[in-house]
C-alpha cells in the first residue's frame, strides 16, 4: 500500500533558518506520519507539505497537487496528523473524504482523532469533526474581524506592511514612523505635482533616476512582500503616483478598511464604499504639510474632467499593451485641424514608454479605429457562424416586446427621478455650505460623491434609452431590423463588457499604418 503524507501549518514559524526551511512543527508532523506509516508497513509515495496556509485556504499548492495525484491513482492512502490538517471545511470533508476518495479507491487516515474511512463506524465522528472545524473557522473569523475593527477604530495600523513612506514602529505596536528614504520621494512627488508636473511626467522623472516603485522598494528592504506590481518591473506608473497624491495617510490620518472579504471562506477582497472606511485623524507624523496637501487636492479637482460627457470610456479597462501587458490609458490627440482647432479625438496609448526609456516599444491606437477593428471582426464572426435564415425560423419577432418596452420605460423613469434627486442634493449641499452648516472641504467631498453617482445614473439611463430605441426600431422594421442588429453598426459599453474579455494592441508595423490587434472574446 502506498501512502501520501500531508502536513500543514497555518501560523508563521519563527525558528526558520531560511525562508525555504520547513518549520519545526512541519518537521514534527513529518516524523510522526513517517513513523506511523512504517509501523503499518505502508510505502511512502510522497510527502506533501503546506507551510503558512490556513485550513480553509483552497489554493494550497501541495494540497491541490495531492488531490491531482489522488485522482490519478498514484497512491492508496492519504495520511494526516488530524482531519483539520487536511481541511477545516465541512464541504471539503464531504466532497473528498466521503465522496471522491472512495470513488478513487483512496483511504483517508488521521492519527490523532482516529479518522479512518475503512472504519464505517466512525463516519459520524468524522462528520462531527468537520462540523466542529467549520464552526471554529466561522467563530474565529468573527472574533478576528471584531478585534481588527476595534483596533482600526482606535487608530492603530493593521496590516502586514506599512504604507510607502512609513515603517512599523518597533517600540509601539500599531504605530507608524516615518521612513525618511521613502518619505523624501513622497515629498518630491507632491512638490512636482504642485509645480505643474503631470502624473506621467512625475513617473518618468522617478524612473529616469532609478528610484524603485513602492512594491520594488519593499522587496529591496527585505520584506516578504508577495504582491505584484502589475508587470511593471519596478517602474513607477501613473496609477501609483495618482494613488499617492490622494492618500490621507500622508497628512497623519489613519484610513483603513478600504477592502474586506465577502466571507471567511474566501480570500478575495472587495472594495468597501468610501463612507464605510475607518478614518482616525492625527495618529502618526505627517509627511506632507497641510498647506501643500490642500493645494494639490485643489489642483486635482481642477484637472479632473469627465470622460466623454461623464460616461465611462467604450474600452475602459479592456485594452492592454501587447508587449508589456500594461493597461492602455486614454488621452486626447495633440494634433489640430486645418482651421487650427484641436481635433479632440481620443487615443489609447501604453504609458510604459512614457514613464521609462526603452522599457517598452509601446502601443498606440485611436478609439475610433479600434472600434472599427472590433466591429469588422464581430461582423466576420457573425458571417461565419450565424445563419440569419436559420435563426429566423426560431425567433419570433415582436414576442414580448411590448412588455419589455413598458418595463424599460418604467426603469428609465425611475433612473431619471434618481438623477434629479442627485441634482437637488447638489443644490442643497451648496446652500448648506453658504449657510455655514458644512465646511468647504466637506462640501467638496460630498459634492464629488453626488456628481459621480449622478454621472453613473445618467450613463445607465442613456444605455437604457438606446435599448428602448433599438426595440422601437425593431418593432417598426420587423425581421429586416432583426437581421441588421445581428451585424451592428456601432458598439456600446454594454456590448463591449458582454462580448470582450481583453484586447491586446501591439506596436505599429514599421513602414505601414497597420497596428496589430488581438481580441480575446468571452464566447
Amino acid at each position: 500500500m502506498k501512502a501520501a503524507l500531508y502536513c500543514r501549518l497555518s501560523e508563521e514559524d519563527r525558528d526558520k533558518a531560511v525562508m525555504t526551511d520547513d518549520s519545526g512543527s512541519i518537521r514534527n508532523q513529518k516524523a510522526m506520519l513517517t513513523r506511523y506509516a512504517e509501523e503499518q508497513g505502508w510505502e511512502i509515495y510522497d510527502i506533501y507539505s503546506d507551510d503558512d496556509y490556513a485550513g480553509s485556504d483552497r489554493r494550497r499548492p501541495a494540497f491541490n497537487r495531492l488531490l491531482t495525484d489522488a485522482e490519478a491513482g498514484r497512491f492508496d492512502i492519504v495520511l494526516c496528523k488530524t482531519q483539520s490538517r487536511f481541511t477545516r471545511e465541512l464541504e471539503l470533508v464531504e466532497k473528498y473524504i466521503h465522496g471522491l476518495f472512495p470513488q478513487w479507491g483512496i483511504r483517508f487516515v488521521s492519527i490523532v482523532d482516529n479518522a479512518d474511512t475503512d472504519n464505517r463506524g466512525n463516519k459520524k465522528s468524522r462528520q462531527i469533526n468537520g462540523l466542529v472545524n467549520e464552526w471554529y473557522l466561522e467563530d474565529m473569523s468573527e472574533n478576528i474581524r471584531s478585534v481588527l475593527t476595534s483596533r482600526r477604530m482606535s487608530g492603530l495600523h493593521i496590516g502586514a506592511f506599512a504604507l510607502y513612506g512609513y515603517e512599523k514602529d518597533p517600540e509601539r505596536k500599531g504605530h507608524l514612523i516615518v521612513d525618511e528614504e521613502a518619505a523624501g520621494v513622497v515629498r518630491e512627488v507632491f512638490r512636482l505635482f504642485a509645480s505643474g508636473c503631470g502624473k506621467t511626467a512625475i513617473a518618468r522623472i522617478l524612473n529616469g533616476r532609478g528610484i524603485p516603485n513602492p512594491t520594488e522598494y519593499k522587496r529591496r528592504k527585505g520584506l516578504r512582500f508577495k504582491g505584484a506590481d502589475g508587470g511593471g518591473g519596478g517602474l513607477w506608473r501613473y496609477a501609483a503616483v495618482s494613488a499617492m497624491l490622494t492618500n490621507e495617510m500622508y497628512i497623519g490620518n489613519m484610513v483603513q478598511g478600504k477592502y474586506a472579504s465577502a466571507s471567511y471562506k474566501t480570500k478575495i477582497n472587495r472594495p468597501v464604499p468610501k463612507e464605510e472606511w475607518l478614518r482616525v485623524e492625527g495618529t502618526h507624523e505627517p509627511i506632507i504639510e497641510r498647506e501643500l496637501w490642500d493645494r494639490v487636492q485643489e489642483m486635482i479637482r481642477e484637472r479632473s474632467k469627465p470622460f466623454a460627457g461623464g460616461r465611462i470610456g467604450l474600452f475602459a479597462g479592456k485594452v492592454r499593451c501587447g508587449s508589456c501587458h500594461a493597461s492602455l490609458r486614454s488621452s486626447r490627440h495633440a494634433a489640430v485641424k486645418k482651421d487650427g482647432t484641436p481635433d479632440g479625438k481620443r487615443y489609447l496609448q501604453c504609458e510604459t514608454r512614457f514613464v521609462a526609456r526603452d522599457a517598452c516599444p509601446g502601443a498606440f491606437i485611436g478609439t475610433e479605429r479600434l472600434e472599427r477593428v472590433v466591429l469588422e471582426e464581430l461582423r466576420r464572426l457573425s458571417g461565419l457562424y450565424l445563419d440569419p435564415e436559420l435563426l429566423m425560423r426560431y425567433v419570433r419577432i415582436g414576442e414580448g416586446r411590448q412588455e419589455k418596452l413598458e418595463a424599460l420605460r418604467r426603469d428609465l423613469a425611475a433612473l431619471e427621478r434618481k438623477a434629479g434627486e442627485y441634482a437637488r442634493g447638489l443644490r442643497e449641499l451648496y446652500l448648506d455650505k453658504t449657510r455655514g452648516i458644512i465646511t468647504e472641504g466637506e462640501y467638496l467631498e460630498l459634492a464629488e460623491d453626488f456628481r459621480r453617482e449622478k454621472a453613473g445614473t445618467e450613463e445607465t439611463a442613456a444605455g437604457m434609452k438606446a435599448r428602448i430605441e433599438a426595440l422601437e426600431k425593431a418593432e417598426e422594421g420587423g425581421e429586416d431590423s432583426f437581421i441588421k442588429y445581428l451585424r451592428p453598426g456601432s458598439l456600446s459599453r454594454e456590448a463591449v463588457d458582454g462580448l470582450i474579455d481583453c484586447i491586446y494592441v501591439f506596436p505599429r508595423i514599421p513602414g505601414t499604418r497597420n497596428v496589430p490587434v488581438e481580441i480575446r472574446w468571452r464566447f
